[in-house]
């Protein structure tokens, strides 16, 4: 839980929130802040099993992924290859559109030239191109005249894909099972506060959508797992224009370290399915392993 990413904060909490419920499960538990020791803290404590809370670069993107098939140490979640396909955003649209997948228009730029120009037609959205939480998104709209002022903090290279309108929606993963539809309500762009403040969005879960759409993001979340390889919990994530039907639902990322935190959408889309949480946290263990 932990490290060094943009995203510490919220591995904190999720591994809390999972430390807890892995007690609850009767698993002995110890938690572990991820600092540059932890290769030799790992080893020190041989652990059976590693409960990957860890989320962002370094955590989420294959590295620590790595280091456990190194140590041959069990753990949760998609192994190395899964893990750095998913979180960089430019190739999981590859491995979409592969699949036939429905994506928006993206390309990658220089962050110089994206504050210099508009590199896509506005409406658009500005990202990290691996990161995760909505962290560091810009959106352009359609009148902005110039191009965004992006922080020195944005990667030299950046992600502009074509704004997608819409509704949000969610659908986790667990093994070979979709479980539900989630809509994502808020009061304006579904940022990281939104994400994680309490109040910051509403939930509404099975979402009340028109089936043909329940049932695509379904079939189109298992089938995003699968083609990127991913192993364990899985979380993809849509946008829903209400207007164009079927053609107005496009895939935006799939999440291969969903959020485990109080307002976190896959332990309630468990729990809508009659998985509690502690039973979510005992089948993670359990599913466990080296070389995923």
């Amino acid at each position: 839980m932990g490290g060094p990413s943009a995203e510490r904060e919220v591995s904190l909490s999720s591994g809390r929130e999972c430390a807890a419920a892995l007690r609850e499960a009767g698993y002995e538990v110890a938690e572990l802040d991820a600092a540059a020791d932890l290769c030799a803290r790992l080893s020190d404590l041989a652990p059976d099993v590693v409960f990957n809370a860890l989320h962002g670069r370094w955590g989420e993107d294959g590295c620590v992924q790595g280091m456990l098939e190194w140590l041959r140490i069990p753990y949760t979640h998609s192994g190395v290859l899964a893990s750095a396909l998913a979180m960089d955003k430019a190739r999981t649209k590859s491995a979409y559109r592969a699949a036939g997948l429905p994506v928006v228009t993206s390309v990658l730029a220089p962050r110089d030239e994206v504050r210099a120009r508009h590199v896509l037609p506005p409406p658009y959205v500005v990202k990290p191109n691996n990161e995760g939480s909505s962290v560091g998104v810009y959106l352009v709209a359609e009148a902005a005249n110039a191009p965004p002022q992006l922080s020195d903090e944005m990667p030299e290279t950046v992600m502009v894909e074509t704004y997608a309108p819409g509704r949000e929606l969610t659908t986790t993963v667990m093994g070979d099972r979709a479980l539900t539809v989630t809509d994502i309500l808020t009061d304006g762009w579904y940022d990281y506060d939104a994400k994680y403040k309490p109040g910051g969005s509403r939930h509404v879960v099975p979402a009340q959508v028109p089936q043909e759409i329940f049932d695509a993001c379904m079939d189109y979340a298992l089938r995003a797992h699968e083609a990127l390889g991913c192993r364990g919990l899985s979380r993809t994530d849509f946008r829903w224009d209400a207007a164009r039907g079927r053609d107005g639902l496009i895939l935006l990322e799939t999440n291969t370290q969903p959020g485990m935190t109080p307002t976190s959408l896959s332990p309630e889309q468990a729990a809508a399915v009659g998985v509690s949480f502690p039973e979510l946290m005992r089948w993670m263990v359990e599913d466990a392993s080296c070389d995923r």
